[in-house]
Order: C-alpha cells, then structure tokens, then sequence
C-alpha cells in the first residue's frame, strides 16, 4: 500500500502515484522482457507484496514448481512494488495492457465485469474443496484460494511468552483483561505493544480486532456492518467507541514511531524486546517470521478478545468478492501462458504443493486431498494458533463490500484512522469525513 505518514499530505501522494505508474510500467515491462528472454515457454505470476511470509510462500511454490521435470513452463514471480497501493498498482497495468498470466487478485468483480480474467478450468477446481470458491453469476469460476479459509484469523497479537512467564502475566480472556494488561507491562517500565502505518494497509491489524464486536452484530443475511451503512440501517458514527478504544491504545500503551514502522518491522521489534507485543495480520506466517529472525525466541499467539470474552473473526468471502488467485485472459488469447497457468494451478492445488505452502509458513487452500497434508508445527507458537480453531469462544462473522468503489473508500478510511491517530483529526471529524465519503463512493 501508498506508505502515508500524514493524510494531510495529499499533494505529496500525487506525485507518488505518478511515480508508481512509472515504476509499475517499467516493472511490468522488465519481467515481460525476461519471460521472453528466457523463451516462449514462461508466464508471470503478480502477487501483492507487504507480507514476508506470502512473499516467502510465493518464492517457494514457484521454485518447487519450477523443479519439476514435467511442467509445462517455467512460472516467474513478479510482485507488485513494494509500499504500492494494490488497486492502484493494478489500474496502471491494466492501463498498460501488460496483463501477467496468474494475478493475486483482489477486486475481482470489476475485472471480471471488464473482460480481463478468464474463467479457471474444472481440472484445477476439482481439486479444490467445495466449499472453499464458488461460481459467478455466470456460471464460471474466476476466483480460487490463495491460503487456508480461515477468514482473519491472522489479526491478532504475536508476544513474548518468557516475559509473560517471567512476570505472572497470562492471555487476556476479556477486553478489560486486555487493556489491563497492558496496564501491567507499562507500569512494569515496559512497552506494552509495537504496531505499524508506515504503510496504510497494516493500520487495520490493530483497528478490525478492536471493531469486531461491533461489525459481529451487524453479521446477517443482509450482509454486514458496511451493507447496513449503505442500506441506511447503521452509520459509521456506529464506531466512535471503537474509534476511541484505537486512539486511546495508541496515545498510551504503542511504540513511538509507529507512524513509520513498516509490517515486516515489528518483528524485529518484538524480538529486540522493544515491546512485549505486537500487532500482526498473518497470524501463523508471523510467527513464522519470528522464528527465522531469532529461532530461540519463545512466541505465543492470541487474538483480542471482546467484552463478553469471544473472538469475533470475520469469515471469508467466498466468490468474486473475496481474494485468491486468477488466470487473465490476455494468458488464455494467448494460448501458452494459459496452459502453464493452468499447470501451475494443478500443482499449487496438489498435496505436494500444498505441502511447500505449508513449510514456508502459510496455511494451504482448503484442498480434497487435505487430510494428507503435513501441517507444520514445528514453528513456535503455531499450536497457539491451531488451538483457536476449536476455541468455544471463536465466533465467525460477516461482512460483505461487493462494491467496485469499496477498495478506494477503504483505503480512504485507512488514511482517515491514521490521521486521526497521529492527532491531525479529532474522532467526530474522522467520522463525519468517513461518512461523507462513503456515501460519495458506495452509496453514489
């Protein structure tokens, strides 16, 4: 995402994306230059980068891909700039006609809509269980999982576990509990917990556990929280306490310098025992990220609890508004980098693949073979994790933004939280602002 430091700042954010376009355009062109160097037989595979360990999956289903004596090509992985805005990075390409041939794709519906993505073959989805993609209104599918259906399970908090040993200190089972115990750690001389929005998208891995309680009542038929705002039955005023629980964790208890502090940042953070905890949207992949940087350092994983003790986590979409994987159709006019798409496919889909995905820290896609998959507990605190899956208190939720415009509302909303964190907005204007363009994008 647009690294944003100030929301204010918007006229240096023209000249960013104006550099992005360029930059996307000229890395667009450089691996379509080096799928050709290395001959006909090559297809591209775009991914959103952000997250070390997707970064880290990517690399090590395409190299195990690429090892196979009997592929039908080679696949290159190309991710999208780094601290790019993913909607933006895709319109430049778009713009540019440059399509790779399998696209990590998030506003599928609008792609779809225009023609762009062709729909996946039922030799690949028949690998795929049932309830894990679904058919556009077409009847085609155009969408497979990237990772595991386990919603935003990821959203939660990676921490110490010897200091919390060393100190008597144990998991909240409330919010109160939460927010006591970080209470606790600072009045110990400690920082409670490190989190980041040197980039705009990890903003939300503190704000959605927070906001969770409130988008949970709103999870029915209707759709969620954002379909009631569009449908006149809630307001994002709805979130001021929410709002006010996010500006008083980051006014009293987060690192300073959280304004700059990339994703991949508080890792480090955490092990450097800067803070005793931190904010994380990869969950299981973070710890991951843990165990790489300092292999003896004893991490846990828990997610924020409500005030009656639950965790609300939202569920994924399933179909063209969710995320997961995509096969242009410049790939399939092509014919080649169709073929090798579709191989590709097959593998990231088999045991084997799913195998690679799971070693390199992501959970795999929900396939029909995934009782023969080796699920990888060797990473410290991944039991942490695997445990919340059959947790009583584990409640799922949710809440569906099928609208075209909702990436760029969201992204605004983004901004807005952070500017109201870095006190350049009070709560009530954030959300008069918030309002105001919601109506502007989603309701018209």
């Amino acid at each position: 995402m647009l690294s944003t430091k100030s929301f204010n700042r918007l006229t240096k954010g023209v000249a960013v994306v104006a550099a992005l376009a360029s930059t996307v355009g000229l890395a667009a062109c450089g691996s379509s230059r080096a799928a050709t160097a290395g001959g006909k037989d090559s297809a591209r595979f775009l991914y959103a980068t952000g997250d070390e360990t997707w970064n880290a999956t990517v690399k090590a289903i395409v190299d195990a891909y690429n090892k196979l004596p009997n592929k039908v090509g080679t696949v290159v992985a190309e991710p999208i700039p780094s601290g790019s805005d993913y909607a933006t990075a895709m319109k430049t390409m778009d713009a540019t006609g440059n399509w790779p041939a399998i696209v990590d794709m998030r506003d599928t519906v609008t792609y779809i809509e225009a023609g762009k993505l062709a729909p996946i073959p039922q030799e690949v989805t028949s690998l795929v269980d049932d309830d894990a993609y679904s058919a556009y209104k077409d009847g085609n599918v155009y969408l497979t999982p990237s990772t595991a259906n386990n919603g935003e399970l990821g959203f939660g908090i990676v921490y110490n576990k010897q200091y919390f040993k060393d100190n008597n200190l144990s998991v909240p089972t409330t919010w109160d509990e939460f927010i006591k115990l970080m209470q606790t750690i600072k009045a110990k001389g400690q920082t409670p917990l490190a989190t980041a929005a040197g980039e705009v998208w990890p903003s939300g891995q503190l704000w959605k556990p927070i906001a969770s309680e409130t988008f949970a009542k709103h999870s029915a038929k209707d759709g969620g929280f954002w379909a009631d705002v569009k449908d006149g039955k809630a307001q994002v005023a709805d979130l001021k306490d929410d709002l006010t629980k996010l500006k008083d964790i980051i006014d009293n208890y987060t690192l300073k310098g959280w304004q700059s502090t990339l994703d991949a940042q508080t890792t480090t953070l955490l092990v450097n025992n800067q803070a005793v905890m931190a904010t994380t949207s990869s969950g299981l992949g973070r710890l991951r990220d843990i165990n790489k940087v300092k292999p003896d350092f004893d991490a846990g994983y828990f997610l924020i609890p409500d005030s009656e003790g639950n965790f609300n986590v939202l569920k994924n979409s399933v179909g063209d508004s969710s995320q997961g994987l995509a096969i242009s159709k410049q790939a399939k006019d092509n014919g080649k980098q169709y073929d090798i798409a579709v191989d590709f496919l097959k593998y990231y889909y088999s045991v084997d693949g799913a195998n690679v995905i799971e070693k390199s820290g992501t959970m795999s896609p929900q396939i029909k073979d995934s009782s023969k998959v080796t699920r990888n507990t060797e990473i410290p605190g991944s039991t942490d994790y695997y445990a919340l899956l059959d947790s009583p208190k584990l409640k799922w939720y949710v809440n569906e933004t099928p609208w075209k415009t909702f990436s760029t509302f969201n992204t605004f909303f983004r901004q807005s939280r952070i500017a109201m964190q870095d006190n350049q907005s009070s709560i009530d204007d954030t959300i008069a602002k918030v309002q105001a363009e919601f109506d502007k994008d989603i309701k018209g």
